[in-house]
């Protein structure tokens, strides 16, 4: 093993015992998954916040001073749901009632370290710029882990329309027909009982939108109606018992591939968010361990037992499985066009939910 010192020369002669600190081996547990969200929100006249500047808010009437009545709205109904939820808002300035650009104020959140994003307007236009903000910022290169969120409180069909125009592994679109809560309120709802959840592999079944008013019988979606919801993008909610909102499941409106053939690979949001985790471990470990490392011979094993390590400790905490069974996937090597380079393939089975049980009963007499 050939060691390394960043501060002490190779060229010293003067007799004695010099001796460095290296941290960069301390670390050897996973990151943690904190959640945070920031909602795009209209300022209102005589709101003290600066435009396109995004502000962390810990209560609806802080939120109300801030930006004014729509991010108050949305804050309340957040915290209701879950009261530990990390918030930020961004304003955005209105003209004359219109739907506003809401691209440069989600530009404007690049940089904020926010993992959820809740617009004030779920339009088809609005949340394709939320789509496009999304796919800039998560690629390979900016590497940043986000999900958008809405919601719809009219029809099925409405929903489904959205869920088709976005196909998107990062956006989950939720439903409630008929509750005499705002869109915003359910979504923000929707969007804080993610950020309750930090281990990605959980689904979210069950939980409780707590604060979302109950829709009437009539307008509730029944069995046949929430299979059509799982089978178009869309996340129904449906009211349990004890007259309570719930999630059914969670999914992404990722429905179908480029080609346009039916793709459930990005279907529940668990997956994308599974994803954006060992990514981050990944990469964490990897900016950890060879901050100033030289790509010599033994560099891609020292750092395949790096990326094993970290796949074995998500493998742990039910995050991903089968480690072993794919480690022949596991693979470092030199980059043929890049001296500098070292490209990995990183295999990732994920662990799926628990969703669907069927079991048979069997008469005897």
């Amino acid at each position: 093993m050939n060691i390394s010192f960043d501060t002490i020369p190779a060229s010293i002669r003067k007799p004695g015992a010099y001796i460095e600190f290296n941290t960069s081996l301390a670390v050897r547990t996973l990151p943690t998954n904190a959640q945070s969200i920031c909602f795009i929100v209209p300022l209102d006249a005589g709101a003290t916040a600066d435009p396109l500047v995004p502000a962390q808010v810990y209560s609806a009437d802080e939120a109300e001073t801030q930006f004014g009545a729509v991010a108050a709205e949305m804050v309340a109904a957040a915290i209701a749901a879950y009261r530990y939820a990390a918030i930020s808002c961004i304003g955005v300035t209105v003209v004359a009632q219109e739907e506003p650009d809401i691209a440069a104020a989600l530009d404007a959140t690049a940089l904020g370290g926010f993992t959820i994003l809740v617009p004030a307007w779920f339009s088809s236009t609005a949340m394709t710029a939320l789509r496009t903000h999304i796919n800039t910022y998560t690629d390979s290169i900016e590497q940043q882990s986000i999900l958008g969120v809405g919601a719809i409180i009219s029809t099925l069909s409405a929903a489904t329309t959205l869920a088709a125009a976005l196909n998107s592994g990062a956006i989950s679109v939720a439903l409630l027909p008929g509750t005499t809560s705002t869109d915003r309120q359910v979504a923000a709802a929707y969007a804080a009982l993610i950020a309750s959840e930090e281990d990605p592999a959980r689904p979210l079944n069950t939980l409780v939108l707590t604060g979302i008013d109950v829709p009437p019988v009539a307008s509730r979606l029944g069995r046949t109606e929430q299979e059509t919801c799982l089978a178009n993008g869309v996340t129904p909610l449906e009211v349990g018992a004890g007259d309570v909102v719930q999630i059914v499941r969670a999914i992404s409106t990722y429905t179908k591939s480029a080609a346009g053939a039916d793709d459930v690979s990005l279907l529940d949001l668990t997956t994308m968010r599974t994803m954006y985790y060992v990514r981050q471990a990944c990469r964490d470990r990897i900016r950890l361990r060879f901050p100033r490392a030289k790509n010599s011979a033994r560099t891609p094993a020292a750092v395949r037992g790096e990326l094993l390590d970290v796949l074995k400790k998500c493998e742990e905490l039910e995050i991903v499985e089968a480690v072993d069974d794919n480690a022949d996937g596991l693979v470092v090597e030199r980059s043929l066009q890049d001296v500098n380079r070292l490209n990995a393939s990183i295999p990732v089975d994920v662990v799926n939910g628990l969703h669907v049980f069927a079991g048979r009963i069997d008469l005897l007499l």
